[in-house]
């Protein structure tokens, strides 16, 4: 594997082995026990905060689409009021004591819906082993939730083509594992597009606009992970929302725009033919606003493998921001910070 100059938590071994980490995932869910009557469900609720809770964002652009029932994420303490004995909820924590998860947890459960657990532990397991849910390990020498993205979403996926609600998913988590070994021995290269696109945008704040569910999710994934690995202000749009918003906001003062912020745009093949035009009449509005704009196509047969592709991507260019600014990508203090108040 490759090396950072300053990488305590080994951030940079653990994004490279996102494909290996999703192989392993398939296996993690093995005959799980206590899964409900696929008859019975009517729709589907993923739990989870953070790095854990975009996995429920994964699943709704990904599986979303091809589901018989629909998907909600919750990132917060309250679940909906509709949850009942025909909800199946994933329940996401990589430590397993996340409050907030837990105490919407509780609230699923008190209302008869079918849970499950994927976790490394803490006291969601323990709750929803009480219960007699199933849980899912996930592994725990992962060195941060964010790197966890395979082991927590590919479960998810898994469990509902077992339910028969997602017929074609492991077809689907092959093609992506394949797709993410190629970026990635391309990425990791001294010269390789992402290390020159990490120098490109030193000293600017990062602008990402995504097309559609998919580019919106993975502009989501390439903002937190500037802000968590590079402990960066970065700022993620959906095209075509941002055209009945946030454009009108270059209007003015465009000597400041052109020294402070740098335009990434995410581009993928499930893109709407407007949503294609709508990216080109913004780049002519911006391109003379903002440092620079930059494109990343996204690679790969299948949704999942172009999402995921494009979020290897986004984490493999912050953690070579970190790099170039010297900064550890691991440690995230002002999160600890915020929990600890919290749970004061």
């Amino acid at each position: 594997m490759a090396d950072l100059a300053l990488d305590t938590a080994g951030m940079l071994d653990a994004t490279l082995g996102l494909p290996d980490q999703i192989a392993a995932a398939v296996g993690t869910v093995g005959d799980l026990e206590g899964l409900p009557n696929p008859d019975r469900i009517r729709n589907v609720l993923v739990l989870g905060m953070g790095g854990s809770g975009i996995v429920g964002d994964l699943l709704s652009v990904v599986a979303g689409p091809y589901l018989p029932v629909p998907v909600l994420t919750i990132k917060g303490y309250e679940p909906p009021s509709y949850v009942d004995d025909h909800t199946l909820v994933f329940a996401v924590s990589f430590s397993g004591n996340t409050l907030e998860t837990l105490q919407a947890v509780e609230t699923a459960h008190s209302a008869g819906a079918h849970i499950v657990a994927v976790t490394t532990g803490g006291e969601l397991a323990r709750r929803v082993s009480a219960w007699g849910q199933p849980v899912v390990r996930i592994d725990s020498t992962i060195p941060q939730p964010r790197a966890g993205i395979g082991a927590a979403a590919i479960p998810t996926l898994v469990v509902l083509e077992d339910l028969g609600l997602f017929r074609g998913a492991s077809e689907w988590i092959r093609l992506a594992v394949d797709q993410l070994r190629r970026r990635r021995d391309r990425l990791v290269l001294p010269n390789s597009p992402a290390r020159v696109l990490a120098r490109r945008l030193q000293g600017t704040f990062p602008l990402i606009w995504g097309g559609g569910g998919p580019g919106g999710l993975a502009a989501t994934r390439w903002k937190t992970q500037f802000n968590e690995n590079t402990k960066l202000a970065a700022f993620a749009s959906e095209v075509p929302e941002m055209c009945h918003n946030e454009i009108a906001g270059f209007g003015l003062h465009g000597d400041v725009t052109r020294q402070v912020f740098s335009v990434i745009q995410l581009r993928h093949d499930d893109e709407h033919p407007l949503v294609m035009t709508a990216f080109d009449v913004l780049t002519e509005l911006v391109e003379e606003v903002v440092a620079d704009v930059h494109t990343v196509r996204a690679e790969g047969e299948g949704r999942l493998a172009q999402v995921l592709d494009l979020f290897l991507w986004g984490d493999l260019v912050s953690l070579f921001v970190a790099e170039e600014a010297g900064i550890d990508p691991g440690p995230v203090p002002a999160l600890d910070a915020v929990k600890a108040r919290l749970r004061a």
